[in-house]
């Protein structure tokens, strides 16, 4: 397909990119509120709770890494409905088997094969007109973001409805579902270069070290990101036992959140209107005082509920803000290397949540809320000194 073959990014497929997006992502967090079942029923003591999120992390991180980058190389339909493939035989497998090793395996396959919404993000940016790119990115995000948003609350929901299980069920049934709408409504792209799988995931560590942009861009993501998985990996722990919550309480709270996913489309537009440094910078400090404010009030108190939805909003705002930032500043180095820019750019901030969830779950077993969001603070604080250094260069 010749450049001017190639099909318009219209508003209907624009939707499409954005609604499998937000179906392919909500993969990753199913497993959030629902981390005291689950490690329950599997036998998991406390401390390892977090692997039941770390590890769908690490899957992803491993699937940016082995698989977005064939983005560049392979034919972008079907790389996309392959990788869902694997998803969605991952998530019947957490339905299904039991033991604990059994289940982790499972959500490291549910989060490499989730990895399809990054193969679908850069292919939304390929298509867009430069001009547009950022709106366009800024609109992808957005479904994202509600994609990861309603994955807490619409889990838990169902959960105190039925059981943990049929979470994983249904969202095996919807991987079925997009695969179709994709298979039908999304245009094919087949690649220029002809080189090796070798040669590419060679070049990644060249393309790494000689990309600034994208080196500042994946740090600042990454920060935010670890403070974003500590932060919804132990809420749900803190409000069961400071507030006495359930589950549809818990899915009541991650609602909240939900209005973070303005701030895709906002950014998007800022920055196309050349204000990507403000928005940077009003990200990392509104993540900071996400987590400020969530230590105003004594625990348990109506005023300290109310101060911990004031910070899942603020906290998921500032994520969102900087990753469409990031997105458009990547997305417009290059289209021949944007499948392993975009890779590279996602699986550096996705082991980062990793890291995030791991130290989220061992902090609170140890030290309650405190020691937890201490820790999320320190991530927005360390990018905001480098953002300060970086402006004084």
């Amino acid at each position: 397909m010749t450049p001017s073959d190639e099909p318009t990014l219209s508003p209907r497929l624009t939707a499409l990119f954005a609604a499998a997006c937000g179906v392919i992502v909500a993969n990753i967090y199913y497993a959030q509120p629902l981390i005291a079942p689950i490690a329950a029923e599997l036998g998991l003591p406390p401390r390892s709770a977090g692997l039941i999120v770390t590890l769908t992390q690490l899957g992803y991180g491993a699937g940016l890494l082995l698989i977005a980058p064939l983005a560049d190389l392979v034919e972008n339909r079907r790389l996309t409905l392959a990788a869902i493939a694997l998803a969605a035989l991952g998530l019947l497998g957490a339905g299904l088997l039991h033991g604990p090793a059994a289940f982790l395996a499972c959500a490291l396959l549910i989060g490499f094969g989730s990895v399809a919404v990054q193969v679908l993000a850069p292919l939304a940016a390929h298509f867009a007109p430069a001009a547009r790119r950022g709106r366009v990115v800024g609109d992808i995000a957005m479904g994202i973001m509600l994609g990861i948003m309603a994955a807490r609350p619409a889990a838990s929901f169902l959960a105190a409805e039925t059981s943990w299980r049929t979470v994983f069920f249904a969202a095996a049934a919807l991987m079925a579902l997009t695969a179709a709408a994709l298979a039908v409504g999304l245009p094919r792209r087949q690649p220029e270069s002809r080189v090796g799988y070798g040669a590419l995931m060679a070049s990644l560590i060249g393309l790494a070290a000689r990309t600034p942009v994208l080196q500042r861009r994946a740090f600042y993501q990454a920060c935010l990101f670890a403070a974003f998985s500590l932060f919804w990996t132990t809420v749900p722990l803190f409000l069961a036992d400071a507030f006495g919550l359930g589950q549809r309480g818990i899915a009541l709270f991650a609602l909240a959140g939900v209005s973070g996913a303005v701030a895709a489309p906002l950014s998007g537009r800022l920055a196309d209107s050349g204000h990507s440094r403000a928005v940077t910078a009003l990200a990392l400090v509104v993540a900071a005082v996400a987590f400020l404010i969530a230590n105003l009030a004594p625990a348990g108190a109506p005023m300290a509920l109310a101060l911990l939805v004031a910070a899942a909003v603020l906290l998921d705002f500032g994520a969102q803000a900087h990753l469409v930032v990031g997105f458009r500043a990547i997305f417009a180095l290059g289209g021949e290397s944007r499948g392993r820019l975009n890779g590279l750019y996602i699986a550096s901030f996705f082991l980062f949540g990793a890291l995030g969830s791991a130290l989220g779950a061992w902090a609170y077993a140890d030290g309650g809320w405190r020691l937890a969001s201490a820790i999320g603070l320190a991530f927005p604080v360390v990018a905001l000194a480098a953002f300060a250094f970086e402006r004084q260069r």
